[in-house]
């Protein structure tokens, strides 16, 4: 499995005609949304003939399906290698998670996830349980990193921040809520974060984000 990088953000996918159609339909997708999407259209775009695209998927559903896999399976593998860097400091590695989180979630908006909770209910549970799943477990592990630093507060108790993370975050990254504050999902997401941990912080661990906030402005 590798990082292709001729569309962006970098997708874990194989370097082959399957591959390229997750990458293209992930594109495509965030784009124009579910319904406009089309196989003649990522045919087009692939130089690809629908015969064989059909070869690898059975539906255009099957194929966005693939896509949110892969955005799971490319956050997994980009977190864990950032929060297992010793080299890394943990307000770096904080930055560090929001910006792979909001690469992937950066061309969502909130009108695609509405219209994918109407026509595609499967897709929309698979975008649920990858908010509700994945990003909490990542959240979980720089917390207890921080804790094991002195950046976190030694009497967090994980499990329940977590919780409250999936709690807050759930609510969000519903298409009302985003409406109502005018933010992306990307946007959203990198608020909740960084808000989330001020609340945690070691009087060591907030001097050391504030001074990478300052690099980062």
């Amino acid at each position: 499995m590798v990082a292709v990088t001729f569309f962006e953000p970098p997708l874990d996918v194989p370097d082959t005609p399957e591959g390229r159609i997750v990458l293209a339909a992930r594109d495509r997708f965030f784009a124009v949304g579910y319904q406009a999407l089309t196989v003649d259209a990522l045919a087009e775009t692939l130089c690809m003939s629908k015969k064989t695209i059909y070869k690898h998927f059975r539906s255009k559903e099957e194929i966005v399906a693939a896509a949110i896999d892969a955005i799971e399976r490319t956050i997994r593998r980009e977190t864990g290698l950032l929060l297992g860097d010793r080299r890394v400091s943990f307000t770096r590695k904080l930055y560090g998670v929001m910006a792979i989180i909001g690469a992937q979630y950066g061309k969502a908006r909130p009108e695609l996830l509405r219209e994918l909770a109407q026509a595609a209910p499967a897709l929309h549970r698979k975008i649920d349980r990858l908010r509700r799943e994945t990003t909490p477990a990542v959240i979980g592990t720089l917390i207890r990193a921080g804790i094991d630093g002195g950046m976190v507060r030694d009497d967090v108790d994980v499990d329940f921040a977590v919780e409250m993370w999936i709690a807050a975050a759930s609510g969000l990254l519903e298409p009302a809520t985003l409406d109502r504050l005018g933010l992306t999902p990307r946007a959203a997401v990198e608020k909740g974060i960084e808000l989330f941990f001020q609340g945690v912080l070691t009087a060591r661990g907030d001097a050391d984000l504030n001074r990478q906030r300052r690099l980062t402005d």
